[in-house]
């Protein structure tokens, strides 16, 4: 599995601290917004240059590692 930590950075000097493609200004919550709507690795690689197919796959460890812990309290009706 890829290491996220290797890929992602947040640094309050880059859009307020917002995770981003190490070496860019490219958002986490952009690829994965795009990819939630249909976008393809290739269609991001062939967009965004600066980034790889390890960077993409990084984002989505992240995500899964960002919420894999948190606790959800359902409301009963």
């Amino acid at each position: 599995m890829i290491d996220w930590t290797l890929h992602i950075e947040s640094d309050p000097e880059k859009l307020f601290g917002k995770p981003v493609i190490i070496n860019s200004r490219i958002p986490v919550d952009l690829i994965l917004e795009k990819l939630s709507v249909g976008d393809t690795v290739d269609d991001l690689v062939d967009a965004y240059p600066a980034i790889t197919r390890d960077d993409i796959t990084a984002c989505l460890v992240f995500a899964a590692d960002s919420i894999k812990n948190e606790i959800i309290i359902s409301k009963a009706s």
